[in-house]
């Protein structure tokens, strides 16, 4: 139980990314995770078991790519399908976006309910 989140819980969080992309301006990372990240669906649960990802060779941060070198997940993505008690859920929201769609609401609502404390300004390279 990581941050008051069970495991159900961080996968189905995890699922936020479907939408947007890393930028080395304000993480260091570089790339989107799916091919419609303007589109909120559970295709990043569907490519995190169809593809085969590879560390990308570059002089950024760790991350992994996709054979077409379009598409990237994190280290902390991966660990989603490595883990066996992650991947079922992986597994779950990949064939039920439904399923995906309302773990996440409630998660999510759980997030915004906790707040933050201790936030502090970082300055991005």
């Amino acid at each position: 139980n990581r941050m008051g989140f069970n495991d159900q819980e961080i996968v189905a969080l995890s699922g936020a990314h479907a939408l947007g992309r890393c930028r080395p301006s304000a993480s260091g990372y570089d790339g989107p995770w799916t091919p419609l990240p303007t589109t909120f669906n559970n295709l990043y649960f569907s490519l995190l078991n169809q593809i085969k990802w590879a560390k990308r060779d570059w002089s950024g941060p760790f991350q992994y790519e996709d054979d077409g070198k379009k598409l990237m997940m994190l280290p902390t993505d991966l660990v989603l399908i490595q883990d066996a008690e992650f991947k079922k859920y992986v597994d779950l929201y990949a064939g039920d976006q439904n399923k995906f769609f309302s773990d996440f609401s409630k998660a999510f609502n759980k997030l915004e309910e906790l707040g933050t404390t201790g936030l502090v300004a970082t300055q991005w390279s």
